[in-house]
């Protein structure tokens, strides 16, 4: 029986097709295999995330690319970590930033782990594994 009535859904908003290919990959190769949903834009991710009123995806883990065609993905952490229903998803930024101001400012937005790429597979690998354990015991709030 799994511990939770809703498994954990993935939502990467990455534009690049071939880095996404590549996070998808090795999700699946830390033995990861909850449901992703990939977003290209800023947009499209803030729709599917904020567009039903009641938005109520189950519990999310957000992967989140800062460099987007047309929003920062900044924008996006802050809006999250504002919403009442998504502020306690957790959000892995994984970026071709490597600026110390800039993590510092998603670590203050609320960020849970920042990732530099390209990705050096061993860490994101065990990032990924951590999150797995991490959402493998996430307890969900209850839906009255």
């Amino acid at each position: 029986m799994a511990s939770s009535p809703h498994p954990v859904t993935i939502i990467m908003v990455e534009d690049d097709d071939g880095h996404a290919r590549l996070i998808e990959k090795n999700i699946r190769r830390a033995g990861v295999c909850n449901e992703i949903r990939h977003f290209v834009s800023g947009n499209a991710a803030c729709d599917h995330l904020f567009g039903d009123p009641t938005h109520d995806h189950g519990p999310i883990l957000v992967l989140l690319d800062l460099n987007l065609p047309d929003m920062s993905g900044t924008e996006i952490l802050a809006r999250l970590k504002s919403d009442e229903t998504l502020r306690r998803a957790p959000v892995v930024v994984l970026t071709t930033t490597d600026d110390q101001r800039e993590i510092e400012r998603c670590y203050d937005l609320g960020c849970n782990v920042y990732i530099t790429k390209p990705v050096e597979y061993e860490s994101f690998a065990q990032a990924i594994r951590q999150l797995g354990l991490f959402l493998s015991v996430m307890q969900v709030p209850e839906v009255p």
